[in-house]
């Protein structure tokens, strides 16, 4: 592969013209095709498999009228201090804000309190149930706003609540600032504008061939507007990660005395090699995501995927010809800044390898220690989806649930719908009597309200009142007793009932990812293993790699646990409100996670690997190779850290964690896990780090991405003759 990959890179550089107009050329097509052929990206989401899923399917087709799956909002009028909701004036500014909210735009429904009765013993509170004809993710800024001013319509106080009250969360000032951090860490590392630029031009031209192919293919098919998310934020980090690391091999190769085209296909053949086994990795972990079961996850995973394939391609064959217009100005530096050590000193990263070496027991114990004391709240995490509990103290969402569980009870947050089907039942109506009544006996049922039956009789809706909240475990038990009750409901009454509801909802999705995580984690290790093993051609450095990856989730998890759940620096780090982590984040964070632990790995370890088999004795391998990759990955771990890092400036709460999550993950594994631990482990080891079965060596190939077979640059040329060319252009 390493000579493949020197050839390209040679030829790309050679030939630099041609390849950079085929890929100017690719992205104004595609661009062009986003413009012209691009569709509307869909809000709409579903989780196939589920009970409530099921049973919001059978009721758009037996009960449309009911809305269900719609999205809702609850809106809590309060009296002013010393009055209540009975008197005249006050029972007509009800009926205006029930009036406005009917009028409002996709509005299906609107529940009137004098009519259903629900107000609070005080009578100071009462509750309107707004139902839309879409879910709350379609709805618009201009839906939620005429909502609002619907509800603040009288001169009764108003606090509004619900799903449909959710807008999607704006997250452009994060990714400016990321890129602006990551221009600072490449100047920085390189002590040049041009040397730092070409990382993120390139990166940028991969991102716009990306997403403009996302937008032609939705014009094509259905996507989930959730689906260029992960795609930008991975293929932005991959796309500098990869040129970054292919920078810095081309100007070490031009500082060893090697010409331009040289130094071009040496640098595509070794970091190059580990550019695509890094690219693999990540490809892996995200199309993994299809396994989870989720539509728009596995659509995001494969739209990540995409933009990493795209990022590997730029690499290899645009940087190398984009390099060949640089010359010598690749190697200019700007005042005060030397882009590595002085000459004749040690570099920084040598030295911390050097210190790991003589004190690797020391270090390997104390950094594992710091890795579990972090990890201990993990054992504590509870999952759970956003809803008004978890939302920030000062929002009208969180004050209208505040006012709903005093007014109510905690449990008219969140009711249950149960779904019953009644076309087996033998007498309808007795049927519907006896599920109700078998529901109220269940433990944690504060009421369950009457049957409302659909046009032909043939299906009914309960709403069922718990006495818990929405995160509550006992409504999640509850939620279980109705399914088990089910069964002998559908003996005696010939009935079918399901339950159903946001409420429920949540708890499915919860369960389904619980389900998955597993698999998941499996199936995304198991092929990453093999693929280390037939990279490094080692048992040991594969697997050290695997646990090390474990330890930087768990110790995440503990963080995100410590910060989210517990509440602990929140003042610190800006975050209004602490609740169950959400259920999508440990699944999302072992994506992302894993594919850039495993840059970080591929990235410091393959260049340990290329000075072992050109015979630098072990433990003397481990500091070279570090001191090569170090600079490197402590640049790209840092403009990651740094771009997820400035998500904790959102308003939402579920972004902050994400952000956060990321982080702290990246942080934990590049400096703790990639840059301590694998040192100190390798130093360790010695040569019996790179140990592997004699039966299994004859069975790998030798896919060669240390560049063994590439000679040095005064030697002959490995498989071509040597075209030297100007080193300027």
């Amino acid at each position: 592969m390493a000579t493949f990959l020197y050839r390209l890179g040679r030829a790309s550089f050679r030939r630099r013209w041609l390849v950079t107009g085929v890929w100017a050329a690719v992205l104004i097509a595609i661009g062009v095709g986003a413009i012209g052929l691009s569709g509307t990206l869909s809000n709409a989401f579903s989780i196939p498999g589920t009970e409530s899923q099921q049973a919001i399917d059978h009721l758009k087709k037996t009960f449309p009228e009911a809305h269900i799956g719609g999205g809702t909002a609850r809106v809590v009028l309060q009296a002013p201090e010393g009055q209540n909701l009975t008197t005249p004036g006050n029972q007509a500014d009800i009926q205006q804000v029930v009036t406005a909210l009917r009028d409002a735009p996709q509005v299906a429904a609107v529940t009137d309190p004098l009519q259903t009765q629900a107000l609070s013993r005080d009578g100071r509170l009462a509750l309107v149930q707004v139902s839309y004809a879409k879910q709350a993710s379609e709805l618009t800024d201009t839906d939620r706003e005429a909502l609002n001013a619907a509800a603040h319509s009288s001169d009764l106080h108003a606090e509004i609540g619900g799903d449909a009250t959710q807008a999607a969360p704006e997250t452009g000032i994060a990714e400016i600032l990321g890129v602006a951090v990551a221009a600072v860490v490449l100047v920085i590392t390189f002590g040049s504008l041009l040397a730092a630029g070409l990382p993120l031009l390139t990166a940028l031209i991969g991102i716009g061939i990306g997403m403009s192919g996302l937008l032609v293919l939705s014009g094509l098919t259905e996507l989930n507007s959730n689906t260029p998310v992960l795609a930008l934020m991975i293929g932005l980090a991959v796309g500098i990660d990869y040129a970054l690391f292919i920078v810095s091999r081309y100007r070490t190769e031009l500082a060893d005395g090697a010409d331009h085209e040289e130094a071009a296909g040496r640098a595509t053949g070794t970091a190059g090699s580990a550019v695509i086994f890094a690219g693999l990795t990540v490809i892996i972990a995200l199309a993994g995501l299809t396994v989870v079961g989720i539509p728009f996850l596995g659509e995001m995973g494969l739209a990540a995927a995409a933009t990493v394939v795209i990022a590997v391609l730029i690499a290899l064959t645009l940087l190398p010809a984009v390099l060949g217009f640089t010359g010598d100005k690749i190697h200019g530096r700007l005042p005060g800044l030397r882009g590595g050590p002085k000459p004749g000193r040690a570099s920084m990263g040598e030295r911390w390898a050097r210190f790991i070496g003589r004190h690797r027991t020391a270090v390997l114990t104390i950094a594992v220690a710091g890795v579990a004391v972090i990890a201990i709240p993990a054992a504590s995490m509870q999952l759970g989806l956003p809803n008004d509990a978890t939302a920030a103290p000062e929002s009208s969402q969180h004050k209208a649930y505040e006012l709903v569980s005093d007014g109510f009870g905690p449990g008219a947050n969140g009711p249950l719908t149960v779904v019953v089907d009644t076309t087996g039942a033998r007498d309808p109506q007795t049927a519907l009597t006896t599920t109700a009544t078998r529901i109220s006996e269940l433990d944690n049922v504060a009421v369950v309200m009457p049957p409302t039956p659909n046009s032909t009789g043939d299906t009914a809706i309960l709403n069922v009142i718990p006495k818990t909240g929405p995160n509550d475990a006992a409504t999640e038990n509850l939620v279980a007793n109705i399914r088990a009750a089910a069964t002998g409901i559908h003996d005696t009454t010939g009935a079918t009932i399901a339950v159903t509801g946001q409420t429920a909802a949540n708890i499915d999705v919860s369960q389904k990812l619980s389900d998955a995580m597993l698999p998941y984690l499996a199936l995304i290790v198991g092929l990453a293993f093999l693929l280390l093993m037939l990279v490094f051609r080692s048992v040991i450095v594969p697997l050290k790699a695997t646990i090390g990856f474990l330890a930087s989730v768990a110790a995440t998890f503990g963080a995100v646990v410590a910060v989210f759940q517990w509440g602990w620096l929140t003042d610190l780090l800006g975050v209004e409100a602490t609740g169950p982590i959400m259920s999508m984040l440990p699944i999302l964070l072992i994506g992302v996670l894993f594919g850039l632990a495993m840059d970080y790995q591929v990235f410091l370890v393959t260049r340990m690997r290329e000075e072992h088999v050109h015979g630098t004795p072990s433990r003397e391998a481990v500091v070279t190779g570090f001191a090569h990759g170090a600079r490197v990955v402590a640049a790209a771990a840092l403009i990651m850290t740094s771009v997820f890092a400035g998500f904790l400036f959102a308003e939402n709460s579920l972004i902050q964690s994400i952000g956060f999550a990321l982080a702290v993950g990246v942080a934990v594994d590049a400096f703790v896990v990639r840059m301590t631990i694998v040192p100190a482990l390798m130093s360790m080891l010695g040569k019996h780090a790179w140990w592997l079965p004699r039966w299994l060596d004859r069975l790998l190939p030798n896919v060669d991405v240390e560049g063994a077979r590439l000679t040095r640059p005064d030697d002959s040329d490995p498989g071509e003759s040597r075209e030297r060319i100007p080193a300027t252009v």
